[in-house]
């Protein structure tokens, strides 16, 4: 079964365009080692919620959406193999590719899937 690295960050409204050039340039690299595949998606119906929500998870402020972001691997093995080579690809670092967006705010961490329904067509 896949394993799944997922992210949720807040990225300023404004800087939408400068986020889709960021990814692009960065999620290639994940592709280049291995990923099945990287969605980025700019949230269009996040909902307050009575106790937490994804916009106070990650502390969004009223000019900024909410991203929520996931890389599909193979297996945990081949995205364990591939992280040292990605992270160490300069078109990940701050100085070729700085993100436009509060990087401290991430919220990001590996899973396992336990269930997966459907087919892709």
């Amino acid at each position: 079964m896949s394993y799944i690295d997922g992210f949720v960050i807040a990225v300023p409204k404004e800087n939408k365009q400068k986020f889709i050039a960021h990814a692009k340039q960065g999620d290639s690299v994940f592709i280049e080692n291995g990923a099945k595949r990287v969605l980025e998606c700019w949230g269009d119906d996040i909902k307050d919620g009575a106790l937490t929500d994804f916009r106070r998870a990650v502390q969004a402020k009223d000019d900024e959406a909410v991203v929520f972001s996931w890389i599909e691997w193979p297996d945990k093995a081949t995205r364990d193999a591939a992280m040292t080579k990605v992270m160490s690809d300069p078109r990940l670092s701050p100085q070729s590719n700085p993100m436009p967006f509060d990087g401290k705010r991430m919220i990001f961490g590996g899973f396992a899937p336990v269930l997966e329904l459907g087919g892709r067509a």
